[in-house]
């Protein structure tokens, strides 16, 4: 009965080790991912990546230095507008569809949420950015 119960205290007190993804090299933020620059490792850190087709052709958001475990919230949408960028600003509702020219006052990718301004208005409002490189904004 002792001896079951030191087995047990031994599998739960080690860690479980899995395949995590780690960077071959220092990567800079704002860089795509490609194979070339991931590699798999075992380690115990939970969150982080395990698959390569999990990172790949992603951006990344921070610098990512080699060896170091990758997390999911590191990596995003490559960016499909730039600061300062001049955008076109988009308000659906129903049949009614009015655009403007914006300048966009963050870097953003697919689904990101981003901060225009207006430049007739010159308005400073958020918007979501679609996948042609508008920002969408209302309902």
């Amino acid at each position: 009965m002792i001896l079951r119960g030191v087995i047990i205290w031994i599998l739960c007190a080690s860690p479980a080790l899995a395949d995590i993804l780690v960077p071959t090299r220092t990567i800079r933020s704002h860089t795509i991912i490609s194979p070339s620059d991931l590699t798999v490792k075992t380690g115990d850190l939970a969150g982080a990546l395990g698959f390569a087709d999990q990172a790949v052709g992603l951006e990344t958001r921070v610098v990512l230095y080699a060896g170091r475990p990758i997390r999911p919230r590191d990596l995003g949408a490559p960016a499909l507008i730039e600061r300062n960028q001049i955008v076109v600003l988009v308000y659906r509702r129903g049949g009614l569809r009015i655009s403007t020219d914006a300048r966009s006052l963050a870097r953003g990718g697919v689904g990101d949420v981003v901060r225009v301004m207006n430049l007739d208005s010159r308005t400073t409002i958020s918007g979501r950015v679609a996948a042609d490189g508008s920002v969408i904004v209302g309902p």
